[in-house]
């Protein structure tokens, strides 16, 4: 059987990943969870979808506390070089986000640039994802959530913005968003760490606010805020909600 397109894809994506236009904000986005914890280094975070490690890295480099899990093996095996030869000590683990039992809880949990969350073929899979990291929580925790944003889609070009954010030599073609299902099928060319290359058939779940808020509501979450945001460029900011391609959701426990 045929792994899902995501598990295809990060198979061997780890350099090539972390060449991608949409990594280059970083150090603004630490900057914001910095903002949200208050700068107390006492706090532990969770960074689920970890990838190659970019914010935890950063975050630990900062003074923080880091556990990061990923699906792909991959993901984790270049993060722990990249953290290695940084300098800093984090906890690296290959784990799936919806099914993840971790021993400790934590202040804050991550789940942003589509680190799980809305890659998953089933909204149930999805909600887990949220589920998994409400319980990972200490009371009084934060969720950190970023998804794709399905107003954006319905308002705006999708193909001219992922063209325009992607690295050279990448090809998308997105097509058949579906209204009844906000679930968008497209077609992804790109290259991997080897140079072969590869064409994705991807399926990813977009979200008008609503349903996020009643997702994290119905999960025990509280104090939600939803904003529109873009790379390097996260804050509580109201705006248009159909601006920008992904949402920025912070919640507490």
């Amino acid at each position: 059987m045929k792994d899902q397109w995501y598990k295809e894809m990060f198979a061997n994506y780890a350099r090539s990943y972390d060449k991608e236009i949409f990594v280059k904000g970083t150090v603004q986005e630490c900057d914001f969870i910095e903002q949200e914890i208050n700068h107390d280094k006492s706090k532990k975070i969770l960074d689920i979808g970890c990838g190659t490690g970019r914010h935890s890295i950063e975050l630990a480099g900062r003074g923080y506390q880091l556990t990061g899990i990923d699906l792909s093996n991959a993901q984790i095996e270049h993060a722990r070089e990249k953290a290695q030869k940084t300098g800093v000590e984090i906890d690296f683990r290959i784990d799936d986000a919806t099914s993840f039992k971790l021993s400790k809880k934590f202040d804050l949990a991550l789940i942003i640039c589509e680190g799980a969350f809305s890659l998953l073929e089933t909204d149930e899979l999805n909600y887990k994802v949220l589920e998994n990291a409400y319980i990972h929580l200490n009371n009084g925790g934060k969720i950190i959530l970023t998804c794709l944003n399905a107003l954006f889609l319905i308002f705006n070009d999708a193909n001219k913005f992922i063209n325009e954010n992607s690295q050279e030599g990448t090809k998308s073609s997105h097509e058949n968003f579906d209204l009844k299902t906000f679930r968008m099928k497209s077609s992804l060319e790109i290259k991997d760490d080897n140079g072969k290359p590869m064409k994705l058939s991807c399926d990813e779940r977009y979200y008008i606010p609503s349903e996020i808020n009643w997702y994290l509501k119905t999960i025990g979450f509280g104090n939600i805020g939803i904003y529109p945001c873009k790379t390097g460029s996260f804050a509580r900011k109201d705006g248009k909600l159909a601006a920008e391609y992904e949402l920025l959701c912070v919640a507490e426990k």
